[in-house]
């Protein structure tokens, strides 16, 4: 049963990174050259990200890699991700925000 969790894990992280970068973001533009330096180094992110988070929209690919996963991609291509103190669940393949849990 490890085997097949490790498995989902490693195919998840496999699809996220085959996804074209230019499919990280619906709109805007990208991180902030401080910010991605901050998210870079493992330092926590500004208050400010918070309030850019919506259903619809898409995570930004560097703000993803700050957090950490905390349920595997699904059956319907959900995986659901913690960054500081907020719980998303989102479309694998392109990051799109399906639901903000906390």
């Amino acid at each position: 049963m490890k085997i097949i969790a490790v498995l989902g894990i490693v195919l998840a992280s496999g699809l996220l990174l085959m996804t074209s970068p230019a499919m990280a973001k619906q709109e805007g533009k990208p991180l902030p050259p401080g910010l991605q330096k901050k998210v870079a180094e493992g330092r926590s992110l500004p208050p400010g990200w918070q309030k850019k988070l919506a259903v619809g929209h898409h995570l930004d690919r560097d703000v993803y890699r700050h957090g950490h996963i905390v349920d595997a991609i699904d059956d319907r291509g959900y995986v659901t991700i913690e960054i500081e103190d907020r719980r998303l669940r989102l479309l694998a393949a392109t990051l799109e925000i399906i639901e903000i849990l906390h």
